[in-house]
């Protein structure tokens, strides 16, 4: 009987779905943003990540931690290509449970990473204003290493009992997911099992991660507000302002598509499929696309080098 439960647990294959209610349309018109989304998003954070390597002047706290959430971007986008594009440029629409498993981990684990690279960025702002003078020596190169080796390691730990937890069940309901990649909050609905230990963990770990998260960044901008509103100067008082603005544009487009879908998810239930859909696509896709355009157009030093590569 157990050797039958095992081949039945293996024999488990998921099947994907692109847009909701438009399968009979996913042909070249819907894979071809798709495609230049991930091409963008790919050259964008490269070049991002080739200029700070390559320029000893950008070896600063801020564009170190540019570096980390670059490299985050690109592993999410490494995380959904195979089947987001296999859906949509070769209607490939199976996924295997192990398989399945293993792209959620990474999905979340490159999810609660870049909120944590979020946090740390927030950190590095609100150090640059309250005390500019002791900045550097503050945010040396071993700290900030640590910090980011902390960030995985918390990631790690949070998200890896996720898969787990999903292992143990047999999975006998539906098999057609919503998205086209494997998400823990859909996943768990198809077991025949109880999810009443997943449901509450994967709520705890939404709340240790993004939601802990977001309320340290909120409390950081009001100290950094507290801190600029102290400045006698209007001019320095815009001036301090001014360095968070890429930040914050940043954490908004992390963070609000991602509450709305959480939102949704916990109390909208089967409601509004498709805008579900495109708020979670835009979870995943919009980080890696804008924020090398948002760095990128706040950051002289960065538009002078990115000018430099293309015009040669």
């Amino acid at each position: 009987m157990s050797a039958a439960n095992d081949t039945k647990f293996k024999s488990v294959v998921f099947l994907l779905t692109g847009v909701p209610g438009q399968e009979d349309v996913q042909n070249l018109w819907i894979s071809l943003p798709f495609c230049l989304i991930y091409v963008i998003s790919i050259l964008g954070n490269s070049v991002i990540l080739f200029i700070i390597k390559t320029d000893p002047s950008l070896l600063e706290p801020m564009y170190i931690f540019l570096s980390m959430l670059g490299i985050t971007d690109l592993g999410l986008l490494i995380s959904t290509i195979p089947t987001i594009l296999g859906i949509f440029l070769f209607n490939s629409r199976e996924i295997s449970l192990d398989a399945c498993f293993a792209q959620l981990f990474f999905i979340h684990l490159f999810q609660c990473i870049e909120s944590s690279v979020l946090l740390l960025m927030a950190f590095d702002r609100f150090i640059a204003i309250r005390d500019p003078l002791r900045y550097a020596s503050i945010l040396t190169l071993p700290r900030i290493a640590k910090m980011g080796l902390v960030c995985f390691l918390r990631g790690v730990a949070v998200i890896l009992p996720l898969p787990l937890l999903l292992k143990r069940f047999q999975y006998c309901r539906s098999n057609v997911l919503s998205h086209s990649y494997c998400l823990h909050v859909e996943v768990m609905k198809m077991a025949c099992s109880d999810i009443t230990v997943n449901n509450i963990f994967g709520l705890f770990t939404k709340l240790l991660t993004t939601g802990l998260d977001s309320l340290l960044v909120f409390l950081s901008y009001v100290m950094i507000l507290k801190t600029v509103l102290s400045i006698s100067s209007n001019v320095e008082c815009l001036r301090a302002l001014n360095t968070c603005v890429s930040h914050l544009c940043a954490v908004l487009i992390f963070y609000t598509p991602d509450i709305f879908l959480s939102v949704m998810y916990r109390f909208g239930k089967n409601s509004f499929p498709l805008l579900q859909s495109l708020l979670s696509y835009s979870c995943l896709l919009l980080p890696p696309l804008l924020n090398p355009v948002v760095y990128s157009v706040k950051s002289k030093h960065l538009r002078a080098r990115i000018s430099r590569i293309f015009v040669k």
